[in-house]
């Protein structure tokens, strides 16, 4: 499970334990996790930095990606396409037997392309970028309202907010337990300004979950997944932050961050979950933001939400179902 920004927790002796330990166990394999822990690379470049044939660097790769240690994906280049891999994490950490039941938790993970917003309100400076150009015009926040934004990699703004409306789908006796939104960002400057701090707050379903001071617009050294034609003096990664929910409060990366609790957000049956990012009007530090998708930036991902959950089981439903029963026959 990924239980906390660029971390994997698994259980030493569970069975994915087991297959992960095994896809390490061969010295290849681990020396390319560490090469594309750095940067995406193509399985031919993997194959010529290790020594290795394709083929042979093919064979490893695919126990890498059965075990869940890395993603591969096929992009497009000038000469055809290429299978190119990744890491979603830096941290891969083993838990000893505790003695206790090994239980499996149910999380429902919908990951957002950043250009999928469903409402924005922004100022320059503003603009967004595919993974092969820029879309619409910089500084123009009417190029937020194209249909190309959907293929947006990155975005920044300099002031405002944008917002994501994620599906909701669990059965009916499912019980929300949590809620974590994941993303990449970094305060937005022009060019870039390592020392540019932005005070950036989350929002789910309209109510303020925390905020996060991003220090800077981070540049000065290439994302790992940025496009070649992507300009040195721009900005180049963000930070992976995760603000959650959970009956006991919200926080942002497992430190508190405010009162906040799950039935504070009207997570009802059927009710999608709403997200909104970005800057309050009386922000001390109103350094807008960046906004990374899965092809930009050093992670691998869109704008992450995981919905925690458990299913209720045949008793509480029956108790639940009588408790309503008896307020319908009340005078």
């Amino acid at each position: 499970m990924y239980d906390s920004p660029g971390t994997i927790t698994v259980r030493l002796d569970s069975e994915r334990g087991e297959t992960i330990r095994k896809a390490l166990a061969a010295e290849q394999r681990a020396k390319m996790l560490a090469l594309v822990a750095r940067r995406a690379m193509n399985v031919n470049e993997i194959a010529a930095t290790l020594g290795l044939s394709q083929p042979t660097a093919s064979t490893h790769i695919r126990v890498l990606e059965e075990a869940g240690l890395i993603e591969c994906e096929y992009a497009s280049t000038g000469k055809g396409s290429e299978k190119r891999c990744w890491t979603r994490f830096d941290r891969l950490t083993f838990e000893l037997d505790s003695g206790g039941p090994e239980t499996e938790e149910n999380v429902q993970e919908v990951q957002m392309p950043i250009g999928l917003f469903t409402n924005v309100s922004i100022k320059p400076t503003c603009g967004l970028a595919s993974s092969s150009r820029v879309i619409g015009f910089l500084d123009n926040p009417q190029s937020f309202l194209m249909p190309d934004r959907a293929e947006a990699q990155i975005l920044w703004f300099a002031d405002g907010w944008i917002e994501y409306t994620f599906p909701c789908d669990l059965p009916p006796t499912a019980e929300i337990t949590g809620l974590e939104l994941v993303a990449e960002l970094c305060s937005e400057a022009p060019n870039y300004d390592n020392e540019w701090p932005s005070d950036i707050t989350a929002w789910i379903n309209g109510v303020e979950v925390g905020t996060w001071t991003a220090p800077g617009d981070f540049g000065g050294h290439r994302g790992r997944l940025n496009p070649d034609w992507w300009s040195d003096s721009l900005t180049q990664f963000g930070a992976l932050k995760s603000w959650s929910v959970t009956n006991l409060g919200s926080s942002i990366d497992g430190t508190a961050a405010g009162p906040v609790r799950l039935p504070d957000l009207d997570t009802s049956y059927g009710r999608p979950v709403v997200v909104r990012i970005g800057n309050k009007p009386d922000a001390v530090h109103l350094g807008g933001l960046n906004l990374f998708g899965r092809r930009f930036g050093n992670y691998p991902q869109d704008l992450v939400l995981r919905i925690r959950y458990q299913l209720k089981t045949p008793t509480q439903v029956s108790a639940e179902v009588a408790t309503l029963l008896g307020a319908d026959q009340r005078p």
